[in-house]
């Protein structure tokens, strides 16, 4: 998992579909919902570690952006 798009695709295998229109809400969305998959036991550590990290690059890009 390299991109936010890989994240998207992760929470798609699982139904999750999320797109609000803010970049910023989508980004604390995807967070929560990885965290209830990784605590539900659905994904691995490696991954949610994974995700996070890029999670995480990409809000700080969006808030030098704005």
């Amino acid at each position: 998992m390299k991109t936010l798009f890989d994240i998207q695709n992760l929470l798609k295998r699982f139904g999750t579909f999320i797109y609000t229109g803010d970049r910023s809400a989508d980004l604390d969305l995807m967070r929560g919902e990885l965290q209830e998959l990784y605590e539900g036991g659905l994904i691995q550590s490696d991954e949610y570690r994974q995700a996070i990290l890029i999670i995480r690059r990409e809000q700080s890009k969006y808030k030098n952006i704005h």
